[in-house]
């Protein structure tokens, strides 16, 4: 299994995370997001927003200097747990033709290893019900289906 390398991702890389996003969208979800369209304001809006908030970000998965995955990374602040922080993990994605080869798991692992080092009693995340072999890999890694997620688009 080779290694990844885990950086943080600049502006420059916001056509790969919507790249590999989308090539890693559940069955049957609409694609509103495409990779050409990188440098449209609402992207950098949000670019801008992220670069002031340290406890937002995103990170590439590189391996050979070549991106093969990407994953948000938020840091939850509350009282619960006596004030311990949680990770939320958000868009993680492994390129379509590197799956199965043990690269998100090093993700995962690495994203684990840090929330652990920062001090925070827990890493979440979700998964859309139709992904059932997302949701065998998670279990793999340790994870617990524990919660029922709602959501409310608008």
């Amino acid at each position: 299994m080779s290694a990844l390398n885990i950086r943080p991702a600049m502006r420059s890389d916001i056509a790969t995370i919507l790249s590999l996003s989308v090539g890693g969208n559940a069955p049957g979800r609409k694609i509103i997001d495409d990779p050409a369209d990188a440098d449209q304001p609402e992207y950098q809006k949000v670019w801008n927003a992220l670069e002031k908030d340290p406890t937002n970000f995103y990170v590439i998965a590189e391996l050979e200097g070549e991106p093969v995955g990407c994953m948000q990374i938020n840091i939850l602040h509350g009282l619960a747990g006596r004030g311990k922080s949680r990770v939320q993990l958000e868009g993680v994605h492994i390129r379509a033709d590197q799956r199965g080869k043990g690269l998100g798991s090093q993700m995962i692992q690495w994203a684990i290893d840090q929330a652990r080092t920062n001090g925070a009693r827990m890493v979440q995340l979700t998964s859309a019900k139709t992904r059932s072999e997302a949701h065998k890999f998670y279990a793999k890694l340790g994870f617990e289906n524990s919660h029922e997620g709602f959501k409310l688009n608008f």
